[in-house]
Protein backbone atom coordinates (compact mmCIF):
# COMPACT_ATOMS: atom_id res chain seq x y z
CA UNK A 1 0.00 0.00 0.00
CA UNK A 2 1.45 3.33 -1.01
CA UNK A 3 -0.22 6.72 -0.85
CA UNK A 4 1.38 9.91 -2.14
CA UNK A 5 1.41 13.12 -0.16
CA UNK A 6 -0.76 15.92 -1.50
CA UNK A 7 1.98 18.06 -3.06
CA UNK A 8 -0.21 21.15 -3.40
CA UNK A 9 -0.99 21.02 0.31
CA UNK A 10 2.70 20.64 1.14
CA UNK A 11 3.50 23.77 -0.86
CA UNK A 12 0.71 25.75 0.85
CA UNK A 13 1.97 24.90 4.34
CA UNK A 14 5.37 26.14 5.42
CA UNK A 15 7.63 23.37 6.66
CA UNK A 16 9.33 24.22 9.95
CA UNK A 17 11.16 20.88 10.06
CA UNK A 18 13.17 19.75 7.03
CA UNK A 19 15.25 16.60 7.46
CA UNK A 20 17.24 15.63 4.39
CA UNK A 21 19.17 12.41 3.79
CA UNK A 22 20.08 11.95 7.46
CA UNK A 23 22.32 9.01 8.31
CA UNK A 24 23.36 8.00 11.82
CA UNK A 25 25.87 5.27 12.58
CA UNK A 26 26.52 4.04 16.12
CA UNK A 27 29.29 1.49 16.77
CA UNK A 28 29.51 0.77 13.03
CA UNK A 29 25.78 -0.01 12.89
CA UNK A 30 23.65 2.20 10.63
CA UNK A 31 20.66 3.28 12.75
CA UNK A 32 19.25 5.89 10.35
CA UNK A 33 19.56 5.41 6.60
CA UNK A 34 18.95 8.53 4.54
CA UNK A 35 15.91 9.84 6.43
CA UNK A 36 13.81 12.52 4.73
CA UNK A 37 11.02 14.08 6.80
CA UNK A 38 9.02 17.30 6.61
CA UNK A 39 6.69 18.79 9.23
CA UNK A 40 4.55 21.81 8.37
CA UNK A 41 3.89 24.59 10.84
CA UNK A 42 0.96 23.79 13.13
CA UNK A 43 0.83 20.09 12.24
CA UNK A 44 0.64 17.15 14.61
CA UNK A 45 2.96 14.59 13.01
CA UNK A 46 2.57 10.96 14.12
CA UNK A 47 5.85 9.05 13.94
CA UNK A 48 5.28 5.29 13.75
CA UNK A 49 7.55 2.28 13.71
CA UNK A 50 8.45 -0.86 15.69
CA UNK A 51 10.87 -0.80 18.61
CA UNK A 52 14.40 -0.26 17.33
CA UNK A 53 13.25 1.30 14.05
CA UNK A 54 15.07 4.58 14.75
CA UNK A 55 12.31 6.87 16.08
CA UNK A 56 14.03 7.86 19.33
CA UNK A 57 17.43 8.16 17.61
CA UNK A 58 16.03 10.66 15.09
CA UNK A 59 14.34 12.66 17.83
CA UNK A 60 17.59 12.80 19.79
CA UNK A 61 19.37 14.02 16.66
CA UNK A 62 16.74 16.77 16.30
CA UNK A 63 17.53 17.87 19.87
CA UNK A 64 21.34 17.68 19.39
CA UNK A 65 21.51 14.90 21.98
CA UNK A 66 23.13 12.87 19.21
CA UNK A 67 25.15 14.14 16.24
CA UNK A 68 24.14 12.99 12.78
CA UNK A 69 26.73 11.17 10.68
CA UNK A 70 25.67 12.94 7.48
CA UNK A 71 22.77 14.83 5.96
CA UNK A 72 21.08 17.96 7.31
CA UNK A 73 18.43 18.97 9.84
CA UNK A 74 16.76 22.35 9.45
CA UNK A 75 14.31 23.65 12.04
CA UNK A 76 12.57 27.03 11.63
CA UNK A 77 14.46 27.41 8.36
CA UNK A 78 17.91 27.23 9.99
CA UNK A 79 20.56 24.54 10.12
CA UNK A 80 20.55 22.84 13.52
CA UNK A 81 24.31 22.40 13.73
CA UNK A 82 24.94 26.07 12.94
CA UNK A 83 22.12 27.58 15.04
CA UNK A 84 21.78 25.03 17.84
CA UNK A 85 21.09 27.30 20.82
CA UNK A 86 18.73 29.62 18.94
CA UNK A 87 16.68 26.69 17.63
CA UNK A 88 16.57 24.63 20.82
CA UNK A 89 15.42 27.64 22.85
CA UNK A 90 12.17 27.35 20.86
CA UNK A 91 11.76 23.57 21.20
CA UNK A 92 10.21 21.59 24.07
CA UNK A 93 10.61 17.85 24.44
CA UNK A 94 9.94 14.64 26.30
CA UNK A 95 12.40 11.92 25.34
CA UNK A 96 11.87 8.56 27.03
CA UNK A 97 10.81 8.92 30.70
CA UNK A 98 10.83 12.47 32.13
CA UNK A 99 13.28 12.88 35.02
CA UNK A 100 12.47 15.17 37.97
CA UNK A 101 13.72 16.04 41.43
CA UNK A 102 11.53 13.60 43.34
CA UNK A 103 11.22 15.69 46.53
CA UNK A 104 9.94 18.80 44.73
CA UNK A 105 6.37 19.87 44.01
CA UNK A 106 5.16 20.51 40.45
CA UNK A 107 5.46 24.26 41.04
CA UNK A 108 9.04 23.91 42.27
CA UNK A 109 9.92 21.79 39.22
CA UNK A 110 8.69 24.53 36.88
CA UNK A 111 10.47 27.24 38.89
CA UNK A 112 13.75 25.30 38.60
CA UNK A 113 13.22 24.84 34.87
CA UNK A 114 12.46 28.55 34.40
CA UNK A 115 15.74 29.47 36.11
CA UNK A 116 17.66 26.90 34.07
CA UNK A 117 16.25 28.13 30.75
CA UNK A 118 17.06 31.74 31.65
CA UNK A 119 13.93 33.08 30.00
CA UNK A 120 11.62 35.81 31.27
CA UNK A 121 9.08 33.44 32.85
CA UNK A 122 6.89 35.00 35.54
CA UNK A 123 5.17 33.48 38.56
CA UNK A 124 1.87 33.96 36.72
CA UNK A 125 3.24 32.01 33.73
CA UNK A 126 4.05 29.11 36.05
CA UNK A 127 0.63 29.19 37.76
CA UNK A 128 -1.20 29.37 34.42
CA UNK A 129 0.83 26.45 33.08
CA UNK A 130 0.10 24.35 36.17
CA UNK A 131 -3.60 25.15 35.77
CA UNK A 132 -3.59 24.22 32.07
CA UNK A 133 -2.07 20.81 32.83
CA UNK A 134 -4.29 20.09 35.84
CA UNK A 135 -1.51 20.46 38.42
CA UNK A 136 -2.30 23.82 40.06
CA UNK A 137 -3.93 22.49 43.22
CA UNK A 138 -1.58 19.64 44.03
CA UNK A 139 0.86 20.00 46.92
CA UNK A 140 2.19 16.47 46.48
CA UNK A 141 5.85 15.87 45.89
CA UNK A 142 6.74 14.32 42.54
CA UNK A 143 7.63 10.99 44.20
CA UNK A 144 3.91 10.67 45.07
CA UNK A 145 2.70 11.38 41.53
CA UNK A 146 0.90 8.82 39.40
CA UNK A 147 2.37 8.03 35.98
CA UNK A 148 -0.30 10.22 34.37
CA UNK A 149 0.60 13.16 36.62
CA UNK A 150 4.29 12.72 35.82
CA UNK A 151 3.55 12.79 32.09
CA UNK A 152 1.42 15.93 32.48
CA UNK A 153 4.23 17.54 34.47
CA UNK A 154 6.67 16.60 31.69
CA UNK A 155 4.39 18.29 29.16
CA UNK A 156 3.98 21.33 31.42
CA UNK A 157 7.75 21.69 31.69
CA UNK A 158 8.15 21.32 27.92
CA UNK A 159 5.43 23.95 27.32
CA UNK A 160 6.59 26.48 29.93
CA UNK A 161 8.95 28.33 27.58
CA UNK A 162 6.19 28.68 24.92
CA UNK A 163 7.97 26.56 22.30
CA UNK A 164 7.10 26.60 18.62
CA UNK A 165 7.83 22.87 18.33
CA UNK A 166 7.24 19.96 20.73
CA UNK A 167 9.10 16.66 20.25
CA UNK A 168 7.42 13.89 22.24
CA UNK A 169 8.74 10.34 22.41
CA UNK A 170 6.01 7.90 23.57
CA UNK A 171 4.25 10.41 25.88
CA UNK A 172 1.27 8.09 26.47
CA UNK A 173 3.26 4.88 26.97
CA UNK A 174 2.06 3.01 30.06
CA UNK A 175 -0.90 5.29 30.79
CA UNK A 176 -4.39 4.02 31.59
CA UNK A 177 -7.30 5.04 29.31
CA UNK A 178 -8.10 8.12 31.41
CA UNK A 179 -4.46 9.25 31.36
CA UNK A 180 -4.28 8.71 27.60
CA UNK A 181 -7.39 10.82 27.04
CA UNK A 182 -5.98 13.60 29.25
CA UNK A 183 -2.76 13.73 27.20
CA UNK A 184 -4.71 13.59 23.93
CA UNK A 185 -6.86 16.54 24.98
CA UNK A 186 -3.79 18.52 26.06
CA UNK A 187 -1.97 17.91 22.77
CA UNK A 188 -5.01 19.01 20.78
CA UNK A 189 -5.25 22.13 22.95
CA UNK A 190 -1.57 22.96 22.41
CA UNK A 191 -1.92 22.48 18.66
CA UNK A 192 -5.23 24.22 18.02
CA UNK A 193 -5.21 27.04 20.59
CA UNK A 194 -1.48 27.73 20.90
CA UNK A 195 -0.39 26.91 17.34
CA UNK A 196 2.39 24.57 18.49
CA UNK A 197 3.77 22.08 15.96
CA UNK A 198 4.04 18.59 17.48
CA UNK A 199 6.11 15.54 16.53
CA UNK A 200 4.85 12.54 18.51
CA UNK A 201 5.89 8.90 18.44
CA UNK A 202 3.61 6.22 19.84
CA UNK A 203 2.77 2.54 19.66
CA UNK A 204 -0.91 3.26 20.27
CA UNK A 205 -2.18 3.59 16.72
CA UNK A 206 -5.76 4.39 17.73
CA UNK A 207 -4.55 7.49 19.56
CA UNK A 208 -2.32 8.68 16.73
CA UNK A 209 -5.25 8.30 14.33
CA UNK A 210 -7.34 10.63 16.51
CA UNK A 211 -4.85 13.48 16.77
CA UNK A 212 -2.34 13.35 13.89
CA UNK A 213 -2.57 15.40 10.70
CA UNK A 214 0.24 13.51 9.03
CA UNK A 215 1.85 10.09 9.53
CA UNK A 216 5.41 8.95 8.93
CA UNK A 217 6.39 5.27 9.03
CA UNK A 218 9.97 4.23 9.77
CA UNK A 219 11.33 0.69 9.43
CA UNK A 220 14.92 -0.43 10.04
CA UNK A 221 16.13 3.18 9.92
CA UNK A 222 14.36 3.93 6.63
CA UNK A 223 11.45 6.35 6.21
CA UNK A 224 9.19 4.20 4.09
CA UNK A 225 6.11 6.40 3.81
CA UNK A 226 4.58 9.74 4.78
CA UNK A 227 0.88 10.39 4.30
CA UNK A 228 -1.83 12.76 5.51
CA UNK A 229 -4.53 11.22 7.73
CA UNK A 230 -7.14 12.87 5.49
CA UNK A 231 -5.83 10.82 2.57
CA UNK A 232 -6.24 7.59 4.55
CA UNK A 233 -9.76 8.56 5.58
CA UNK A 234 -10.65 9.51 2.00
CA UNK A 235 -9.51 6.05 0.87
CA UNK A 236 -11.38 4.51 3.85
CA UNK A 237 -8.13 2.97 5.13
CA UNK A 238 -7.75 2.22 8.83
CA UNK A 239 -4.43 3.39 10.34
CA UNK A 240 -3.68 -0.04 11.77
CA UNK A 241 -4.31 -1.61 8.36
CA UNK A 242 -2.05 1.02 6.75
CA UNK A 243 0.70 0.50 9.32
CA UNK A 244 0.64 -3.30 9.24
CA UNK A 245 0.74 -3.30 5.44
CA UNK A 246 4.39 -2.25 5.83
CA UNK A 247 5.22 -4.99 8.36
CA UNK A 248 4.44 -8.40 6.95
CA UNK A 249 6.02 -10.41 9.78
CA UNK A 250 3.28 -11.42 12.17
CA UNK A 251 5.85 -11.88 14.89
CA UNK A 252 7.00 -8.24 14.80
CA UNK A 253 5.31 -6.46 17.66
CA UNK A 254 4.51 -2.74 17.76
Amino acid sequence: MHLKLDKEREIEMRNIVEIKEVFKTIDKEEILSGINLQIAEGEIYGFLGPNGAGKTTLMKCMLSLLTITSGSIEIFGKNLQEHREEILSQVGSIIETPIFYENCTAKEILEIHAQYMGKNITELDIINTLRMFGLKNTTKKVKEFSLGMRQRLGLARAFLTKPRLLILDEPINGLDPVGIQEIRNLLQLLSKEHGITILISSHILSEISQIADKIGVIKNGLMIEQVYMKELMKENIDLEEFFMSHFLSKNQEL
